[in-house]
Parts: structure tokens; C-alpha cells; sequence
């Protein structure tokens, strides 16, 4: 079996003399996640392969091991949003100015981070333009051209599109970039760079809206369970939370332990009648009557695999759910001294073949200038989900070593049932890496009545669930009294599986009658 000893290149023997071995060392992180998350996760998704920092602040180069997580998930997402006649389209990435301005509520809360073209070459342009920080006012006014009569609803597009927000204070992979990719089919996440979002806009009376947004909730539910394996929470924010210029937003909400921060998962937007008024967008009904439509907007963007390496990431590096990794298998030969070399060799092809042919998404790693061990530390830190060792041993019993990332566990496996038990192994890790995801944030939950009760979980970092009166003034009185260095606290959503709240419950910050529960937290 293969020996774990050696953690750098190795010069190989070849015709008596040396070969030259890359000098690259220093697999292993500088920082432990228990004691500086920051610092680790800025390890991890460097030297995993997944960013790499771009000369402008704020922004990043999304390398292939990223992209191709993101791909699996697109992929997922446009098969669903096509099953329910959802079509895609796109639009200009360019805003006038006056456009812009046209919803002003709704662009008020982007305004300090939207980025504008002033020149063109050395020419300064005659009026200025904006660069998308969402979608609604680069769309809206053509949907009242294209949208005449009840027949042309309902009318259901998606796009999936760059957004910028110029926000420079503190930027972070995935989380906080300046331009990011969307799929816009719901709404907007916060990053800074280009981050990913798939967008979607759908045209409906009020009946179809609200069916709508419940398949929409599950399907983005899913994306974070399972594909993920993230456990999330389903809720709607606050009058104070929810999208500008909407009539509400609901949501998925993400809990990272280890900063005892909530993070908008994605949302999804009623956005009722107000943009359809704003810009026109009328039709002739059954009874030949002028009539307003109703609208909602959904989306997520690469802010899902940032929360996904913050949730499974360990000391070693990345840690990947196998739905999502674009290499579940990594089979690595394991030649001794004076062994098979070529049989071993030709195991490990006929490893991948046997594999790949089942649909497992498989790699064999036959670098010759890397011993085995630095090999297992580089797969590692990238996260394969699965580790297939083929020594002396193994040739000779017709087995393989399989080694899970989640836990190290390591299983003997006979070539005859491979396919089978490694299917298993990856329904295993995928189970195994969401309940112990589950089981962290839910030993993060605490139940709160009185001020003092949130004051004190809010200084353990703890994800708060309390009673509220669901007062917007209420929930900016406790935004001003836990501000400090940490950041305010705020809503995160009001679950819509609401504990039984007992008759006479009182609001934990003002007293008042308790309306329903709703989570609290420090957020990203």
C-alpha cells in the first residue's frame, strides 16, 4: 500500500542519472480555520486552484477548478428553469443614464457602486454610462414593447449575465467581488469581481406568481442540499431586508460556524406591480380591459461556492461534495522499488476506464517527477472527494485503496465490485459532509426571549432565533445598538416552518407583542 512519509517531489532514477524535480513545496496552509478563518479561506482558494488575484482590487480570475463547479451547477439549473418553459435571453451590459434613474427607490441602495464609462478612447462621451449592478432597469423597458395582450402571458425569461458593483472595501473571493456572474432567474447576491448569476424574469397574474415562487424556493433549496451539501434555511426577510422597489423577497439562508455570520443563500422576488408601473408594462386582459402585470425575479450567483468552501473546508484544504467536483475520483499509481511498474500503471488506466465508462468523472495522476505522497497532499488541498492508491499489494489481490477526503476513512476495494462500492463511497461522502454541516449550524441555534439573552448569544457568535413583533423600526433600533467591530446584527428571515409562538409571547427587543419568529445574526 502507498506510504504517506514523503510530502515533496523526489528525484526519480532514469538511465543512472537524476531527473531534474520541480522545487515547488509548501502544500500545507499557514493557517488553521479554527483560529484565522479570514486568513485560511484566502489560502484555500488559491492554492486549490480556484482564484487567482487579478491586478484590479476587488477582482479575480475564476480558474477551471471553479468554473467547472460552476458549470455543474448551471447545468442543473438550466435543464430545471427549461422543464418549467423558462427561455433564455440576454441583454447589453451597458445602462443610460436615464433608464437608470427611472425606478429611483430601486436603484437608490446600488447607487455608490455603480461603475461608469465617462471616455471612450480620449474622448469624453457626450453622456455618460452605467455598467449593470442588476438587471430590472437594463430589461424592464422592452418587456412593455413585447407584451400587448393577455395572450403574450405568461412570459418567462432568463439570463445568465455579468453584474458589477463597484464595492472596494474589503473584497472577498466569491463572497465580495466588484463584477460577478449571475444566473438571473432570481435576484442578486453580494460580490465584488465578476461573479456568476444566473437571473430570471417571470410575467404573471398574482395566482401565478405565488405558485410560482414556491417551486422556485425548492429549486434553489436544492442546489445548496444537494449539490452542495449545504443545509439552508427557507425563509422571507423583512420589510427592511428584502429587494428594493419588491413587494417581498424570500430566501435561502446559509450559517458559517466559524464567524458566526449568516449569508443570503439566494432570493427570489415578489415584485408585485411596482416595476410594471414604473415602466409601462400593460396589457389587454380577457375582458379587453387595461390591466398592470405582476412580476418576480430570481437568481443565485458563484457566491454558492464560496459559501460551500467556507462550510467544508478544512486544514488540509478543500473539501468538495462529489455532485460537484469536476474530478470525483483521482487514482494515483504506487510503484515500490523493483515492483510491476507497468502493471501498476495499467491498472490505474483500466482504473479510469472501468470508472469513466460508469459516468464517474475520474483522473489518474501519472506525474513522474512527484512521489505519491505529494501527490496525495496537492488532491487534497483541491478537495477530491475520493482518493484509488494502486501499489504492489493491490496488483496483487486485484484490489484498490480507496481514501475519502471527508474523514480519511480508507477502504480496501476488489476491482470486480469497483464500480458499485465507489458509487456507494460518493452517496456516503455527500450524506456524511451535509449532516455534519447540519449538525454544526444546528449546535449554533439558540433560542432567545430577552434582550439580554441576544446580547449574550450575539457575543458567542451564535445564529439567534427570537421573537419579534416584526416592526421595522424595531429591527433599526437593534441594528444601532449591536453596532460595533463585528458589524450590526439584522434579520435573516422569518423560517416559514415557524415554531408554535404561545399566546402573549413578547418581542425580545421591544416588549411588545411577539408576531412570529424570525433568525437574527452578524451577516456577509
Amino acid at each position: 500500500m502507498a506510504g504517506d512519509d514523503a510530502k515533496k517531489p523526489k528525484a526519480k532514477a532514469s538511465g543512472g542519472k537524476k531527473k531534474e524535480v520541480k522545487k515547488e513545496t509548501g502544500l500545507g496552509l499557514s493557517f488553521k480555520k479554527e483560529e484565522n478563518f479570514g486568513e485560511w479561506y484566502s489560502e484555500v482558494v488559491v492554492n486549490a486552484e480556484m482564484i487567482e488575484y487579478y491586478d484590479i482590487s476587488g477582482c479575480y480570475i475564476l480558474r477551471p477548478w471553479t468554473m467547472s463547479i460552476w458549470e455543474i451547477m448551471q447545468a442543473f439549473f438550466d435543464a430545471e428553469i427549461k422543464k418549467m418553459k423558462i427561455k433564455n435571453c440576454y441583454f447589453p451590459l451597458f445602462v443610460s443614464p436615464g433608464v437608470l434613474e427611472k425606478e429611483k427607490d430601486h436603484i437608490e441602495g446600488f447607487a455608490p457602486e455603480v461603475a461608469w464609462v465617462t471616455k471612450s478612447g480620449k474622448s469624453e462621451l457626450e453622456v455618460p454610462i452605467a455598467i449593470r449592478p442588476t438587471s430590472e432597469t437594463v430589461m424592464y423597458p422592452y418587456y412593455s414593447k413585447w407584451i400587448r395582450g393577455h395572450r403574450d402571458l405568461p412570459l418567462k425569461l432568463n439570463q445568465w449575465c455579468n453584474v458589477v458593483r463597484w464595492e472596494f472595501s474589503n473584497p472577498t473571493p466569491f463572497i465580495s467581488f466588484v463584477a460577478f456572474l449571475l444566473f438571473i432567474n432570481w435576484h442578486i447576491l453580494i460580490f465584488q469581481s465578476y461573479f456568476l448569476l444566473y437571473r430570471a424574469v417571470s410575467f404573471f397574474d398574482k395566482k401565478g406568481i405565488l405558485r410560482s415562487q414556491q417551486r422556485k424556493r425548492q429549486t434553489r433549496r436544492r442546489i445548496y442540499e444537494e449539490f452542495l451539501a449545504v443545509p439552508v434555511i427557507k425563509g422571507k426577510k423583512s420589510e427592511m431586508e428584502k429587494f428594493a422597489g419588491g413587494l417581498y423577497t424570500t430566501s435561502v439562508e446559509a450559517f458559517i460556524p466559524n464567524t458566526g455570520r449568516g449569508i443570503q443563500g439566494a432570493t427570489s422576488h415578489c415584485l408585485g406591480q411596482n416595476f410594471a408601473k414604473m415602466f409601462e408594462i400593460n396589457f389587454e386582459n380577457e375582458k379587453g380591459e387595461k390591466a398592470m402585470v405582476w412580476q418576480n425575479s430570481w437568481a443565485y450567483s458563484t457566491r454558492t461556492i464560496g459559501v460551500m468552501v467556507m462550510v467544508h473546508g478544512d486544514d488540509k484544504g478543500l473539501v468538495l461534495p462529489p455532485k460537484v467536483a469536476s474530478v470525483q475520483v483521482i487514482v494515483i499509481p504506487v510503484p515500490y522499488k523493483d515492483a510491476d511498474t507497468k502493471g501498476i500503471f495499467d491498472a490505474c488506466v483500466a482504473t479510469i476506464e472501468t470508472l469513466c465508462e460508469a459516468g464517474i468523472r475520474a483522473e489518474t495522476d501519472f506525474r513522474d517527477n512527484y512521489s505519491p505522497g505529494w501527490k496525495y497532499s496537492h488532491w487534497e488541498m483541491k478537495g477530491v472527494p475520493l482518493r484509488i492508491e494502486i501499489g504492489p499489494k493491490d496488483l496483487a489481490n486485484n484490489q484498490v485503496r480507496a481514501v475519502r477526503r471527508d474523514n480519511g476513512t480508507k477502504l480496501d476495494i476488489s476491482r470486480d465490485s469497483l464500480v458499485d462500492q465507489v458509487k456507494t463511497m460518493l452517496d456516503n461522502i455527500h450524506q456524511s459532509l451535509f449532516n455534519a454541516a447540519k449538525q454544526k449550524r444546528d449546535a449554533c441555534v439558540q433560542v432567545v426571549k430577552t434582550w439580554d439573552e441576544f446580547k449574550e448569544a450575539l457575543s458567542q457568535k451564535k445564529l439567534i432565533l427570537a421573537p419579534w413583533c416584526d416592526e421595522e423600526e424595531v429591527e433599526q433600533d437593534v441594528k444601532a445598538r449591536t453596532k460595533g467591530e463585528m458589524g450590526a446584527a439584522k434579520t435573516l428571515c422569518s423560517p416559514f416552518d415557524q415554531p408554535e409562538l404561545p399566546e402573549g409571547t413578547k418581542c425580545f427587543a421591544s416588549g411588545k407583542p411577539a408576531k412570529k419568529w424570525t433568525y437574527w445574526g452578524r451577516s456577509y
